[in-house]
């Protein structure tokens, strides 16, 4: 079997910490360059850069707002002029994600909800595909959630547009397989990263106790399964929602 991507250049958005820093590390330890998005903290994308570094990973930086159409123009002419046509486009971009009762929740709220899951990931498949289609070769990878699946209560922008991203993917896999372009999606359960440090244990205990497999998933199982839907390993897999949760949606 082979996973190896040299001489892909893969794009990952939200890059420099949790899930995504995991990502952007399996597929530079399979040998792509990889673009690493991110848009806020210069500090902790330093730090994310040079541990990939010290990893032995071909990687760079690239700031951007990936909900910015003009900006994810610049970031995609950036990527290909730094490191080469993008291969393999993996959409991880996330703002926080509050539970509220449906009443307490704003249309403000919900937009971002939208234009991080639905209008971020149409744009960048949008500025990807010519280098894409002229290469008859592609790998986008939306990185959904199992909430989708279960309905999650008091959560409802947050799984609205999660659906929206489901869709997109299985309507692009359709449309893009006669370029030998392949659409995915990865739907992690619950995995425990820096922005879940406040969550209530209480809250932990209860999902926990409903996964299963009996054990908490961590990055590098999601970063694991990316990698192979970024693989030639791959290429006749498209349109699917690959659950990474230990059994909890079927």
């Amino acid at each position: 079997m082979n996973l190896r991507l040299d001489g892909r250049t893969a794009l990952v958005t939200g890059a420099t910490r949790g899930l995504g820093i995991a990502m952007a590390r399996a597929l530079g330890q399979t040998g792509a360059k990889v673009a690493m998005n991110y848009a806020n903290s210069d500090t902790v994308a330093a730090a994310a850069l040079e541990s990939l570094l010290a990893d032995g990973c071909d990687a760079a930086l690239f700031k951007a707002d990936v909900t910015d159409a003009a900006e994810i123009r610049d970031l995609v002419a950036r990527v290909r002029a730094s490191l080469g046509p993008v291969d393999i486009l993996v959409l991880n971009a996330t703002p926080d994600q509050p539970h509220c009762p449906v009443e307490e929740y704003n249309w403000a709220f919900c937009q971002q909800m939208l234009d991080f899951f639905v209008k971020s990931p149409f744009l960048l498949t949008q500025a990807v595909l010519p280098d894409m289609k002229e290469r008859r070769h592609g790998r986008i990878i939306n990185i959904t959630s199992e909430v989708f699946k279960e309905g999650v209560p008091e959560f409802s922008p947050y799984v609205a547009a999660k659906g929206g991203q489901e869709g997109l993917t299985r309507s692009l896999a359709r449309e893009l397989a006669p370029w030998g372009i392949t659409v995915n999606s990865v739907a992690p359960g619950w995995i425990p990263v820096e922005r879940h440090s406040r969550d209530p244990q209480a809250a932990k205990d209860a999902y926990l106790a409903t996964i299963p497999a009996g054990r908490w998933g961590t990055p590098k199982d999601v970063a694991a399964a990316v990698a192979f839907l970024a693989s030639e390993e791959a290429a006749f897999i498209s349109g699917q929602s690959l659950g990474v949760n230990g059994a909890r949606t079927l």
